[in-house]
């Protein structure tokens, strides 16, 4: 089946839009219209060859649609389900599925061993993230794909497959906070507004904002912090620990992949608290930590990868939190653009300026 792609071929480069080939979904699949893909920094730290890789490549993963066909053995979806699409395969029977933890399945999927995706000559491209949602159509494995309502909206949805899962799932599944819990977040782009969400929703306090953007911190305010510190201006330690009795914090999230943002954090929490690493940095990025002060202080600190989300479990929670009123999600979107100027949204998000411009393709729902 032929769809229009944004293919990156060179990194740092602009996206070219062309014409592919997006093959018939195999056993286990499903081929899904995208309707709307917003655009995360993995994309665009992937478009500038920070983690290296392969091209040419179609980039997108933070992506809704609809089902337009599905393989063999597919019984969750069906033709017409409104899905929201994540990056995460699971087979449910490993042991990493077994103990509730399916970002860390052990499965190799067909799709992981040869991509659904060639050129207009048949030579093949990169399926960027697992999922090329950069395009008309995409190909994935049925266990990234979630069926939601019919009435929600697709371009709002969309963020829910990544910055969502990720800034909220860090929260309340990665570190389990406890309500009262003092915490502070590192960094206010689409992720660390979702883990103030989060933070919020789990009913902590303060919940301390911490960027060097005025123009992010007033939304973060927006978002549910009680507190936001500018760190071009502040000394952000003393502020912490003036907003936490002197103690610092119980949990601390940092949410952008920044050089010395894991340093800061590990500043800021308290005797026997919590550090959480959710941005990814380019490769080659190093924290010097004593872990010394760890061992005598009882400190602990996490890696939190997609949220430690269960989409099958999470995705109706949150879309049920939006429903309700009790989670934001329209007023993440910053800008929606066609097909045609992703290069256009790509570099608003590169700038800082937007906290998630979204994809909308033409032949929306």
């Amino acid at each position: 089946m032929q769809a229009r792609a944004a293919v990156c071929r060179a990194f740092a480069a602009p996206l070219s839009i062309e014409t592919i080939e997006v093959a018939d979904p195999g056993p286990g699949e499903a081929l899904i219209r995208t309707v709307a893909c917003a655009i995360c920094h993995s994309d665009i730290f992937y478009i500038d060859g920070a983690w290296g890789g392969e091209l040419p490549a179609v980039f997108g993963h933070e992506a809704a649609g609809v089902v337009e066909a599905v393989g063999a053995g597919v019984t969750r979806l069906k033709p017409g389900d409104p899905v929201v699409v994540t990056l995460i395969r699971n087979c449910g029977f490993c042991p990493a599925c077994a103990v509730g933890a399916p970002v860390f399945c052990e499965e190799v999927f067909p799709l992981d061993r040869q991509t659904p995706l060639t050129d207009r000559w048949g030579k093949p491209l990169v399926h960027g993230l697992r999922t090329g949602a950069f395009a008309e159509r995409m190909v994935v494995d049925a266990s990234q794909a979630v069926a939601i309502p019919d009435d929600m909206p697709l371009d709002v949805a969309s963020l829910i497959a990544c910055g969502v899962l990720t800034g909220l799932g860090a929260v309340v599944n990665t570190a389990q906070v406890e309500a009262g819990s003092s915490v502070v977040v590192i960094g206010c782009g689409g992720v660390g507004l979702n883990s103030v969400q989060g933070a919020r929703l789990a009913g902590c306090d303060p919940v301390i904002a911490v960027d060097v953007a005025p123009a992010k911190l007033d939304v973060a305010r927006a978002f549910g912090a009680t507190h936001a510190i500018d760190a071009r201006t502040e000394n952000v330690e003393e502020r912490v620990k003036a907003l936490t009795g002197g103690r610092k914090a119980d949990w601390v999230f940092v949410t952008v992949g920044v050089r010395g943002a894991a340093e800061q954090a590990v500043g800021l929490m308290k005797r026997g608290g919590g550090t959480v690493l959710v941005g990814m940095p380019p490769s080659g990025v190093h924290a010097t930590i004593d872990p010394g002060w760890l061992a005598a202080d009882g400190q602990k600190i996490f890696g939190s990868k997609m949220g430690s989300a269960r989409p099958v479990v999470d995705v109706p929670k949150i879309v049920a939190l939006y429903r309700d009123g009790r989670l934001k999600l329209d007023e993440l979107i910053s800008g929606r653009y066609p097909l045609e100027r992703i290069n256009d949204a790509l570099a608003s998000s590169r700038s800082g300026a937007a906290v998630r411009n979204v994809i909308v393709f033409q032949d929306g729902p």
